[in-house]
């Protein structure tokens, strides 16, 4: 069965590593959907029953965004607010609908993996930072999983780097 990619980046045309990343996946239709929140929703209003029925397909799931401002893209937390209702994808007649499907991160970062450490500038480790996709996951009764996350993007925009980090995100989305 396919996974799901649901990426939310608001510029992907002038995206790095999001950009190559979906370039990527496009190569592996067999293995992969990639739905792209803002082509299919370019004025932001969800088709909240398509979107449903689109995680009712898949048994794996991954968002992949770009982290900015701490947190993720805007579109991100609407869709979860529209899309994961109650009755649907909780509440006690809901029937879980996310209940053991595998959800995960694919995170792209400016800021270097140090920088976000206790020890760090930003005195948080990105494990910290996501809990609340966590805690969302797990509290619609889904199989959270270790995120992935390629650092860096804000000082090194080569194509070395950028090359380097596709190896690693279709390894972590095989081992899923």
């Amino acid at each position: 069965m396919k996974t799901l990619i649901i990426v939310i980046h608001p510029d992907i045309q002038n995206s790095i590593v999001n950009k190559r990343w979906i370039k990527e996946l496009h190569k592996f239709p067999e293995k992969f959907q990639v739905h792209q929140l803002h082509e299919v929703y370019p004025d932001e209003e969800i088709n909240v029953p398509a979107e449903q029925k689109l995680i009712e397909e898949h048994e794996k799931i991954v968002f992949q965004f770009p982290y900015y401002w701490f947190n993720c893209p805007a579109f991100f937390k609407k869709w979860l607010d529209e899309v994961l209702t109650h009755g649907w994808a909780y509440g006690s007649k809901s029937g879980y609908k996310l209940a053991g499907k595998k959800i995960a991160l694919a995170i792209s970062l400016g800021v270097d993996q140090q920088e976000l450490s206790s020890s760090g500038v930003y005195k948080y480790p990105l494990e910290e930072l996501t809990r609340p996709f966590e805690l969302s996951f797990e509290y619609v009764k889904a199989d959270y999983r270790p995120f992935y996350a390629y650092y860096g993007i804000e000082h090194n925009t080569s194509a070395e780097w950028v090359e380097k980090s596709v190896p690693l995100y279709l390894d972590f989305l095989d081992k899923l």
